[in-house]
């Protein structure tokens, strides 16, 4: 497979999968006899469905892959509801995922349990690690989502949760076999220390809880999954 062009963003990429994706390099395979849409399964809350009429990442990733493989029929399908967390989305994982048969599912999760009251962040845990568990015995490949780096994570009350979230939850998540993490809260932070990207660029000005995602940043998102993606769609 050819390698990926070079970035268009400078001067940060998001961190590189650990594992390959062969399951999606499969279904990529210029000399497969059959030529059946590739189906992702985006799985979240508000980050994946949309919020505040910003179009989300699953859409301008499906864009995106298309322009990639011309020829290919690549379904991104949108399985995000707003609000939900880990437990909840655990609970329609067979009705909303399991069920479309996908080559990848992109599982987004972490930011409801920092940043909503009430959530029990020890069950987050055990539904983030029973679902990759059931999506790992699969023949799909599995990518984890972690938070977007947004100032309403970011506040003295919050803060502690965030890091506990990305260290003790989803990074212990991510050493299930198969299972890959984007790294969106990192790459967001680098944006912002390292790019000099305002908050206003990188979270929906309009959003007063400033919480989700710029229309900027869901597109450059979108852009940095394909290119992961491609990069490590190749057989083991």
């Amino acid at each position: 497979m050819a390698e990926p062009p070079p970035n268009r963003y400078i001067p940060v990429r998001v961190e590189p999968f650990r594992q390959k994706l062969p399951h999606v390099a499969a279904c990529l395979d210029d000399d497969a006899k059959t030529r059946q849409a590739i189906k992702i399964v985006a799985l979240g809350s508000s980050s994946t469905a949309g919020e505040g009429g910003i179009v989300p990442y699953p859409v301008r990733l499906q864009a995106f892959l298309r322009a990639k493989y011309p020829g290919r029929m690549i379904d991104v399908l949108n399985r995000g509801v707003s609000g939900e967390e880990a437990p909840a989305e655990l609970a329609r994982l067979h009705r909303d995922v399991v069920a479309e048969k996908p080559c990848l599912v992109i599982w987004q999760v972490g930011t409801n349990a920092v940043w909503q009251r009430g959530h029990d962040l020890r069950a987050v845990a055990a539904a983030i690690d029973d679902g990759l568990g059931q999506l790992t015995a699969l023949a799909t490949d599995v990518i984890l989502m972690d938070m977007q780096y947004a100032p309403a994570l970011l506040t003295p009350d919050k803060i502690d949760n965030t890091h506990w979230m990305l260290l003790e939850i989803i990074r212990v998540a991510a050493t299930h076999p198969r299972v890959n993490v984007f790294h969106r809260f990192e790459m967001m932070r680098k944006w912002h220390a390292i790019e000099g990207q305002s908050f206003d660029r990188l979270i929906d000005p309009n959003d007063t809880d400033r919480l989700h995602q710029s229309d900027w940043s869901a597109q450059r998102i979108g852009y940095e999954l394909c290119e992961e993606i491609a990069r490590t769609a190749i057989w083991p």
